[in-house]
């Protein structure tokens, strides 16, 4: 059924005004709960590790730029540093909390000589520092993190282009969890299989903090559509005694 549809129906009818306003009120909670739900699934980190951050550099090939999200691949360089290198942060992750875990990220060491990368689409990084499509051949650096289930995929929260440009991938101020210590396992089935334990509480944690946005606009709109009902009772009860 598509949101409206009960104002519309109400509509049509002799509904009372508070009827009326009740529906408008539940549709519009709807569409909250629901643009919330959709804005989270595209731009959350949930199938990756972010209890693990890493720094990869190398060489860009098979760009697709577009909606709902750009990606590319990365051919990564042989020689990496033993972690991030000295590189300019974006404004919004400067603080401390989000600083100290990206300048510290170890460099991959997988088993993958290429990592499929993903990034918000051109709406977003247009607005967080990169206004054209990366292009074939362009060295990219970035700190983020490696897939739970295929650990060939890499989500960054920082990538910088043009010799150190860099470009803000959370799409806010801050991480999405608060990393584990390094060192970390080697980015392959064992990093994969530690993300996966249950006893692990970053990443039990992760996943709770990755989803709590739905979470609060559920709740919001439970709440709203209680008051307007119990506001409806009331309000019945009331005509009723007169």
């Amino acid at each position: 059924m598509r949101i409206g549809t009960i104002t519309g129906t109400l509509a049509r009818t002799s509904a009372h005004p508070l009827q009326l306003a009740s529906a408008s009120l539940v549709s519009a909670t709807m569409l909250l709960v629901f643009s919330a739900g959709t804005a989270q699934a595209h731009h959350g980190f949930d199938d990756f590790d972010t209890a693990r951050p890493y720094y990869i550099a190398g060489t860009v090939s098979e760009v697709r730029w577009g909606e709902p999200h750009s990606y590319f691949t990365v051919t990564i360089e042989g020689d990496l540093p033993a972690d991030t290198p000295e590189l300019p942060l974006p404004e919004q992750l400067q603080a401390p909390e989000d600083s100290g875990p990206i300048n510290q990220a170890p460099s991959y060491s997988g088993s993958h000589e290429a990592l499929e990368v993903t990034i918000a689409p051109p709406s977003f990084t247009g607005r967080w520092g990169l206004d054209r499509p990366l292009v074939d051949g362009e060295r990219v650096e970035a700190v983020g993190y490696i897939g739970r289930s295929h650990n060939d995929e890499f989500r960054p929260v920082v990538f910088w282009f043009e010799d150190g440009r860099p470009v803000n991938q959370v799409l806010g101020s801050q991480l999405p969890a608060t990393p584990l210590p390094a060192p970390y396992p080697d980015a392959g089935p064992a990093a994969a299989s530690a993300a996966e334990e249950p006893n692990n509480a970053n990443s039990d944690s992760s996943d709770s903090d990755s989803t709590s946005p739905i979470a609060v606009w559920a709740v919001l709109g439970g709440t709203l559509v209680a008051i307007v009902a119990g506001g409806a009772i009331y309000l019945r009860a009331r005509s009723r005694r007169a």
